[in-house]
C-alpha cells in the first residue's frame, strides 16, 4: 500500500516550495523584470521590422519623413 500513496513534497526547513511563506521575495521580482525586458525587446524588434516594411512599401512617404527629420535636426538648437 505504501507504493500507491502519493509522495509528500520535501518539507525540510529552508526547502523551496512554490506559494509557501518561505518563498524568496527577490526571485519572482527579478524573473518578472527579466520577462518584462524580454517582452519589450521583442516588441521593439517587431516595431522596427514594421517600420522598415512600411518604408519599403511607401518610399515617397518614407523620403518625406526623412526630409522632415533632417530639417528638424538642422533647426534644433542646443
Amino acid at each position: 500500500m505504501a507504493e500507491d500513496a502519493p509522495e509528500k513534497p520535501d518539507t525540510k526547513p529552508g526547502a523551496y516550495a512554490p506559494g509557501s511563506a518561505s518563498e524568496p521575495e527577490t526571485a519572482p521580482e527579478a524573473e518578472d523584470e527579466a520577462d518584462r525586458r524580454r517582452r519589450r525587446a521583442q516588441f521593439l524588434r517587431e516595431l522596427n521590422e514594421a517600420k522598415e516594411l512600411r518604408d519599403r512599401v511607401q518610399p515617397r512617404r518614407a523620403r518625406a519623413a526623412r526630409m522632415r527629420q533632417q530639417m528638424r535636426m538642422r533647426t534644433f538648437r542646443w
